[in-house]
């Protein structure tokens, strides 16, 4: 009787041990954020997940534009985000960032591309390789879908980053008098880009990855990334010059291919104290990483119509159920972290 008394009193202290070591962030209250731009939602959602099988309390994150977020980490009045574009972000940092907050792991290790897609068929028929090649009458003449006698190409609404990029181009390419920007809404614009290629029309435009338009639009199937004419970055690019010449891109006319943008590594970044204090969400976001393939497509389901909170939810359920053993080993380290 003795020993089953003892037994049961061992048990009884081992149980809230052993539910610690499984929901290490018990008690804890998390503040998250997002980026402003719908493609970065699901990595968000996926960690948000994560933290909350771990036990910690995870808040609705604060959804903020880039140089605020950071800000707002530095001070502590956030705990981390899943949205870092680096290099692209550091431009954006506010003084001695680095003091307070760190890069964690790689969310996508070089999935920030950037560049100039056209249509495979128009590549081979052309032989277009790079955007010089639409100095060319035939090739103007192809792409030339309101009679001006430029081709029109899909680019980068005003106020967006990459729009200073792209005006760049056409002032040293010298590219304004063969090719016009379109810079309207750019999902009406890539909407009415679709629906020409599914028609049989060439089709050229400005993207970035991850994207839904590159899963609707599959590099080296349906289009190809093209070259810019020779490296000439602006004044903010030139301390990553060597990121916009890149290796192993599916689907560019060359490899290397010379993109005319610097490729970014996306990655998670938390503030140092939070992390200090909370182990397991930093190992956690050092193992978290996900394929560009995955990201697209879910990206394209949102573009589709599934873009509320509960469609986003479940993409979660279905990407965790599809990829079981990879999420339970991420756990699995995280906890660990712990003791």
């Amino acid at each position: 009787m003795k020993r089953l008394l003892l037994s049961l009193i061992i048990l009884s202290l081992a149980l809230p041990v052993m539910a610690s070591e499984n929901k290490p962030g018990e008690g804890i209250k998390v503040q998250p954020a997002r980026a402003t731009w719908n493609t970065g939602y699901f990595q968000e959602a996926l960690s948000r997940r994560a933290l909350t099988e771990l036990g910690y309390d995870v808040k609705k994150p604060k959804e903020l534009t880039n140089p605020l977020f950071y800000q707002a980490l530095k001070l502590g009045d956030l705990d981390y985000w899943t949205n870092g574009w680096f290099p692209m972000h550091d431009a954006q940092m506010p003084r001695k960032f680095y003091d307070k907050a760190e890069k964690m792991g790689y969310v996508a290790k070089a999935g920030g591309l950037q560049g100039y897609l056209v249509s495979k068929s128009a590549v081979d028929k052309y032989g277009i390789k790079s955007l010089d090649d639409f100095k060319r009458p035939e090739v103007k003449k192809a792409f030339d879908r309101n009679g001006d006698g430029k081709a029109d190409l899909v680019a980068c609404p005003p106020g967006w980053g990459c729009e200073k990029v792209t005006t760049h181009h056409f002032d040293v390419y010298d590219l304004g008098d063969h090719i016009n920007p379109i810079k309207a809404s750019y999902a009406a614009s890539m909407a009415d880009t679709l629906a020409e290629h599914n028609t049989g029309k060439p089709v050229f435009f400005y993207t970035w990855a991850p994207n839904w338009t590159i899963f609707k639009l599959k590099p080296g199937e349906d289009v190809m990334w093209i070259n810019v004419p020779e490296i000439n970055p602006t004044e903010a690019q030139k301390p990553n010059v060597a990121r916009m010449t890149v290796a192993g891109v599916k689907g560019a006319v060359s490899d290397p291919v010379k993109l005319g943008f610097v490729v970014s590594d996306i990655q998670a970044v938390g503030n140092s104290k939070f992390l200090k204090k909370n182990p397991p969400v930093k190992r956690f976001f050092e193992l978290f990483s996900l394929p560009l393939a995955d990201i697209n497509e879910q990206n394209t389901r949102m573009q589709d119509g599934e873009d509320s909170a509960k469609d986003i939810d479940r993409h979660v359920d279905e990407w965790i159920a599809k990829n079981k053993a990879t999420w339970d080993g991420w756990l699995n380290e995280a906890r660990s972290a712990a003791r």
